[in-house]
């Protein structure tokens, strides 16, 4: 539950599957009291040609996971979109599939910012994102 809404896990991934986020098979996981989580494989799809996780794909998945929580936070006549996000890139990982987290740290009237955590499967910290949302009209 996010801010006393319940959240149908199932309907976010259908409502996800036919953009980039179910191109790269990313998957929400868990809703919680101000949290999201979302995990997404690293597999040929999110590789860099080095093998290993690209960087853009963990920005992919967590602006996905930031972007998701602050439109269930948002008010029903509103929307949130993307205004900047930055990430430190920490570890680097070659397989299995990484698991983003999502928590506000500030909710506004006109902009949210979010963290978002991003750990391998097997608990290392692979990548420290935060996004900043505007929150308009729909």
């Amino acid at each position: 539950m996010i801010d006393g809404k319940n959240i149908n896990i199932e309907q976010l991934n259908d409502f996800m599957s036919t953009s980039m986020s179910g191109y790269l098979e990313m998957e929400v996981i868990e809703v919680g009291d101000n949290f999201l989580k979302m995990k997404m494989p690293v597999s040929d799809k999110t590789r860099q040609p080095f093998g290993i996780l690209d960087g853009g794909a963990s920005m992919a998945l967590a602006e996905t996971a930031a972007s998701l929580a602050g439109n269930l936070m948002a008010e029903p006549d509103k929307r949130c979109v993307g205004l900047e996000i930055n990430g430190n890139h920490i570890k680097a990982i070659k397989s299995g599939f990484v698991v983003a987290t999502a928590s506000p740290i500030h909710l506004g009237k006109t902009t949210q910012i979010w963290q978002i955590v991003i750990h391998s499967d097997k608990d290392a910290l692979v990548c420290m994102s935060r996004m900043t949302l505007a929150v308009i009209d729909k």
